[in-house]
Order: C-alpha cells, then structure tokens, then sequence
C-alpha cells in the first residue's frame, strides 16, 4: 500500500487503484498547503471541524464520507466498508478560550484498503470507550494516531488502547508542525515513550508500507512519516 502524510491528520493510502484521503484541514485555518491529488473517497471525521472536514482542496471528485453519519451497520463506498465509533474532542480543554466553541463530536473510523486493516483516529480527545475497545481488538493492522495531546487523547491513554487493541504498526499524527497553528506537542513526545528499535524514521513524507510480516502487538512497530504540506 502507498501511503502519504500530507499534514496534521490528512493522509493518502492508495492501493489497487483506489485512493482514500483522511480528514483534510482548511489551509488557511490550519497553516498547510493544500493537498490538490485526485483522490477517489475522502472521509472526515466530522464535518464541523476546520483542522479535519475540509474536502474543497481534494483533487478529482471524490465521494465525501462524514464518518459520524456512517450507520452502526457500516457503510461500503466505491469498494470500501467504513465502520465508525463515535467521539468526542476534550471534555476539558477550554475551546471556548481558544476557539470560541464548544468541543466537536467526531468519530474515529475504521476501513481496509489492500489488505490492510486501518483505524484512523479522528480528533477524539478522551479514552477510547470500552465497548468501541472491544469491537476492534484484532481488527486494526495499522493505526493512525494522535500524539499531539493537547486537545486530544492523553498519550498514556493511547498507550492503554494501543496495547489493548494490539495493532501490526502505529504512524504517528496530529503532532507539532512549524508550519501549523497549532500549540501542540512534537513527536519525539510520543516516540521518546517507545524502544529505538521499534521506530522507524522515514526520511520523506511517503512509504510504501507492507506490514505483513509484523505480527499483532501490545508494543507494536513505529513509522514516523514527516509532514509534507
């Protein structure tokens, strides 16, 4: 699968000729560039959040997904079943200082795409709830989380949900960029938690991932992608 992280929580996963973008930001809001690549389905985790539900800047004309308006049975676009587990942001960083707004619900969102099973983890900024837990234990290949922590999931929750889950590989998102707005923490906050031996830095924004070989893990392998927007 190729895989491309344009910044903050926007990716690109292309495989056997589809392509899937996730939560792409408002560049003027959010301080990246805009992302222009064609793609095929775009999915966000909500469609109130500036830094996350901003399809405009897609290339092509991709199908739109609001990962909250999935149904509890899944939804299948263009080939791709989406499953979604509902969220919310912090219930208590003070958005209303910041933003001028109340938290945003948001859903993480759960699809495969060339044999890879993948969890995106929207914008939640709490611990995972023990029911969505329980759905997706063994069910994740590749994980995409957030490790910026302000604003979002605490990073000592993220280490309970990673091992309780037990995921193949981890990419780290929602960090700290010089080109962003945003006050949160740089990855090495997160990767400093992990084994040298388990991380693997990318020199580059893109990776063509096969993970097939790695088992399902409570301490499972690391990618750091840079952000290329």
């Amino acid at each position: 699968m190729k895989l491309k992280f344009y910044a903050h929580a926007s990716f690109r996963l292309e495989e056997e000729g589809l392509s899937v973008v996730t939560d792409p930001y408002t560049p003027s809001l959010a301080g990246f560039d805009p992302i222009s690549e064609p793609a095929d389905i775009v999915i966000m985790s909500s469609a109130t959040d500036d830094f996350h539900c901003d399809a405009s800047h897609v290339g092509g004309n991709p199908t739109v997904v609001n990962a909250l308006e999935v149904p509890d049975s899944g939804l299948e676009v263009g080939g791709l079943f989406i499953t979604s587990y509902p969220a919310m942001e912090s219930m208590t960083y003070d958005f209303q200082k910041y933003f001028q707004r109340d938290p945003d619900a948001n859903a993480l969102y759960h699809f495969e795409i060339g044999g890879v099973r993948v969890l995106h983890m929207g914008d939640i900024g709490n611990a995972v709830a023990p029911e969505h837990i329980e759905n997706l234990v063994g069910k994740v290949d590749l994980l995409l989380a957030l490790t910026g922590e302000h604003a979002t999931i605490s990073l000592d929750d993220l280490d309970d949900f990673i091992s309780r889950i037990k995921p193949k590989a981890v990419i780290p998102m929602h960090y700290f960029s010089e080109k962003g707005v945003l006050d949160i923490e740089p990855v090495t906050t997160f990767t400093d938690r992990i084994s040298p031996e388990r991380v693997t830095w990318i020199e580059g924004s893109e990776m063509d991932l096969d993970i097939s070989g790695l088992p399902h893990s409570e301490n499972p392998h690391v990618f750091v992608l840079e952000q290329s927007r």
